[in-house]
């Protein structure tokens, strides 16, 4: 077993770590920005390490500056997280090279699933189903014509080594796809260092759902069930369930096999997720993420497995810990990115200082964060507050508990996309089941009705400002939480 992994990310996922370290008598270390200093993944590991700068290229991305402080802290492993470099083969590369343990899948399998080409190759050589397009890069025009022809338009437009539907480009006729090419192209060189593209059929009315696999050296792998990640505003996801609504127990069977089928052809070990597009009873192959995933509590909420326990132990050299048939799906469980965004102006990122925070709790309510009241939300990273996790028995269950506990949150300060989500869960096509990836771009009334919520709450936004208004450098519930990070976890007491 291990006996110290540096965690190399931050804020809520960061603390999400450490704490199943702390469960098996891990020691932590903590790396940090300067302008997280204070935050609280800091303070919750054993050992916390500057990095000097607050840009990520010079902070989270610096993969000389984080192996410096690996070899600085003797650790055994590093866990990435997710983002940063999680999917970064040179990152793991650097640990192989080093003799420290990555938790998460071979560079060379990071490599080839990073490549959506490539992906998409090892897919049909081992029978999972692709999207119909081009095999290999597109770079002549006359090309991409002959293959947009024989799948049909609308087709889209892909970077090869992209992420996050940047530069996705669709085509609706021939007439379009010069001009999308040189877009795609462009955008692909800009974002991701490579202007590689290629094709696939457009496929209308699509739903987006994933797999969670777990797999360990001895070449057992096993899935988790399904997520369903189909609410989605500009390819990013915003809620995610599980199970999905037009799931049934055959048809997980017979999708998790083919996720399962896809890791082992792959050699794949620790965690990932196969990620399909779901469309009038057909599913595809889109892409494979090598690493943990924000919206993991959901299973581990239906499951009871906590899976970033299995990450470290998988990682350890251990066997996993539990069959395929062992796997239950019990209930149904929602979750909500709240993020420091302004839901009426195009989910700008709304970064600046808590002024008041107040997360919910009772019975079936998980909230993973790293924030507290008078903690400034830098504008240098993602913008999310928190993952809110709620489980209930059933579907109707879960979105009345995640309506409940919305309306608990309390938030003073930064504009949060909480009104909006509000309006999602009240939605009537949501709440049916009945949605598609353009659900929130064809539901035209989820913004006047997020507004409407927010208008009829300013009369208790106003109160709350009055209770959290800040007239020193710190309320007293932030000193009350420092004070008590300084006495239980005495790794930043120099601070």
């Amino acid at each position: 077993m291990f006996r110290k992994v540096l965690v190399a990310n931050r804020s809520e996922i960061a603390v999400r770590v450490m704490r199943a370290l702390r469960e098996l008598g891990i020691r932590s270390v903590a790396i940090y920005s300067d302008v997280d200093a204070h935050a609280i993944h800091t303070y919750y590991a054993d050992e916390a390490y500057p990095l000097e700068g607050n840009s990520p290229k010079d902070t989270y991305l610096n993969i000389k500056k984080i192996m410096e402080i690996a070899r600085k802290a003797q650790v055994d492993a590093i866990h990435p997280g997710y983002g940063f470099l999680a999917e970064n083969p040179s990152f793991a590369y650097a640990c192989e090279k080093e003799g420290i343990v990555f938790v998460g899948p071979s560079s060379r399998v990071i490599e080839l699933m990073g490549n959506k080409i490539a992906a998409r190759q090892a897919m049909k050589r081992a029978g999972v189903p692709v999207v119909p397009g081009s095999d290999g890069e597109i770079t002549e025009l006359n090309e991409a014509l002959k293959i947009a022809e024989e799948v049909g338009y609308p087709v889209i437009i892909k970077a090869a080594f992209g992420g996050g539907g940047i530069g996705m480009q669709i085509v609706r006729n021939a007439q379009e796809l010069e001009k999308a090419m040189r877009q795609a192209t462009s955008v692909a060189l800009s974002a991701f260092g490579n202007p590689s593209i290629f094709i696939e059929k457009y496929v209308a009315n699509p739903r987006h759902i994933e797999f969670q696999i777990i797999a360990d050296r001895y070449g057992n792998v096993i899935h988790l069930g399904e997520r369903e990640c189909t609410i989605q505003r500009r390819h990013q996801k915003i809620l995610e369930e599980s199970p999905s609504p037009v799931m049934d127990e055959s048809l997980r069977e017979k999708i998790g096999a083919i996720a399962v089928r896809a890791a082992q052809a792959l050699g794949y070990t620790n965690t990932g997720t196969v990620e399909f597009i779901y469309s009038d009873g057909h599913f595809y192959f889109i892409e494979m993420n090598t690493r943990i995933q924000v919206e993991h509590p959901v299973t581990e909420m239906v499951t009871g497995i906590d899976i970033v326990r299995e990450q470290i132990l998988v990682a350890a050299g251990e066997p996993l810990s539990i069959k395929q048939e062992e796997v239950v799906i019990r209930g149904h469980a929602i979750e909500c990115r709240i993020n420091a965004e302004d839901p009426f102006n195009n989910f700008a990122p709304s970064p600046g200082k808590l002024l008041g925070y107040r997360s919910p709790g009772g019975i079936g309510v998980r909230v993973d964060s790293g924030v507290f009241t008078s903690y400034t939300i830098p504008p240098f990273y993602d913008p999310m507050i928190s993952k809110l996790v709620v489980w209930g028995r059933t579907r109707e269950e879960a979105i009345e508990r995640m309506q409940r506990a919305l309306y608990e949150y309390i938030i003073v300060g930064p504009k949060t996309n909480i009104p909006f989500l509000k309006a999602v869960l009240a939605n009537e096509r949501f709440r049916s089941g009945s949605f598609t990836t353009h659900f929130v771009s064809e539901e035209s009334s989820l913004i006047p009705e997020a507004a409407r919520i927010l208008a009829e709450e300013l009369p208790l936004q106003e109160r709350l400002q009055k209770i959290f208004r800040v007239e020193s450098k710190a309320t007293a519930a932030a000193v009350a939480v420092q004070s008590f990070l300084y006495h239980h976890y005495p790794a930043k007491n120099e601070e």
